[in-house]
């Protein structure tokens, strides 16, 4: 019986975003990033602030034009710059939860006319049925569908939150980007929205990019996580497996800058700051740009570029590593 190789819901393929800049220097916010996403898969983005995370989120839904590359959905290669009646046309498929609850929210409208606001603009419900879908909406979130006239200053972040996410998703999208959804948000609330996400996921059959801060939360939400370094992708696998057994000595610095208890042992990991200065975005170095930070750094580092190659993890291709240390174990893709 042939196995079947299931498609990616959405490939990145070498996707670039610059900023110019004056004088005809530009910021290298994303360079070169590749990876695919496949159908109700999350992938955790993690990475320093000034990585380019959010960044590479809103371009791949079109909120930045494409400097280079491509993105590819369902087989359909997305215009490099949307117009706007792109927006029109891919919002049903695609959507995004902003990272700040409150700044994302219109504050004079109410929260039924928030939430049902994709629904008059790409729907033919009648007023009463986009009225009902709202409120069906609002209780999946967690919220009152009563309190569909009041505003978003009468709700609280997490609350607020849920109302972003309703947004999202009352279109059912397919992929949906999570744009440090969490970062906003009390240590107990970001652990109720998570759950939340997860349980959508499960429900709807969602897709995601979540983008954050948090190793661990990210570890815990995603199927796979992915790494980045100043605009580039430094590694990208299973999420526990790159967690408990990083391969990039930046990823391996990143988890260890963010400490939590070991159950084993009933100690909390060592902290290990990350040492030195991120280069500027708008002078990249050349080689590896992780390299006057990195603890193992070699002549060859400071020279040329690693790329995303497969490296072995106890006999089998794990992930995808760019650094020089694993070359000689790299193996075929």
């Amino acid at each position: 019986m042939a196995h079947t190789v299931t498609e990616p819901l959405v490939q990145i393929r070498n996707l670039t975003k610059h900023f110019p800049i004056a004088r005809g220097q530009v910021v290298h916010a994303v360079d070169d990033v590749s990876f695919d996403i496949a159908p109700q898969e999350i992938v955790g983005l993690v990475g320093e602030s000034g990585s380019g995370k959010s960044t590479l989120g809103k371009t791949v839904l079109g909120l930045h034009d494409k400097t280079g590359g491509e993105v590819v959905y369902k087989g359909e290669s997305m215009p490099a710059r949307y117009r706007p009646g792109d927006f029109q046309r891919y919002a049903q498929a695609m959507q995004m939860i902003f990272q700040d609850p409150y700044s994302s929210l219109n504050p004079r409208m109410t929260v039924g006319e928030i939430v049902g606001e994709g629904l008059k603009l790409h729907s033919d419900l009648s007023s009463q049925e986009a009225r009902d879908t709202v409120g069906e909406w609002l209780r999946r979130v967690g919220l009152n569908p009563d309190h569909m006239s009041r505003y978003p200053h009468e709700f609280s972040g997490g609350q607020r939150q849920r109302i972003g996410i309703a947004r999202a998703l009352v279109l059912e999208p397919e992929f949906v980007v999570c744009d440090e959804p969490i970062s906003a948000l009390d240590v107990s609330v970001q652990a109720q929205v998570v759950n939340l996400l997860d349980e959508l996921k499960d429900s709807l059959g969602l897709t995601l990019l979540f983008i954050a801060h948090d190793l661990s939360m990210v570890r815990y939400v995603s199927d796979r996580m992915a790494v980045m370094y100043l605009g580039s992708l430094v590694e990208i696998g299973p999420a526990n497996r790159v967690f408990f057994a990083p391969k990039h000595p930046y990823t391996e610095l990143l988890i260890g800058s963010n400490p939590e208890p070991d159950p084993a042992s009933e100690r909390s990991r060592e902290s290990t700051a990350i040492k030195g200065e991120i280069p500027s975005p708008v002078n990249v170095p050349p080689g590896c740009r992780f390299a006057n930070r990195c603890p193992k750094v070699m002549d060859v580092c400071r020279e040329t570029t690693p790329e995303l190659i497969p490296v072995t993890d106890v006999g089998q291709p794990d992930r995808l590593v760019a650094c020089h240390l694993y070359e000689a174990n790299a193996v075929a893709a």
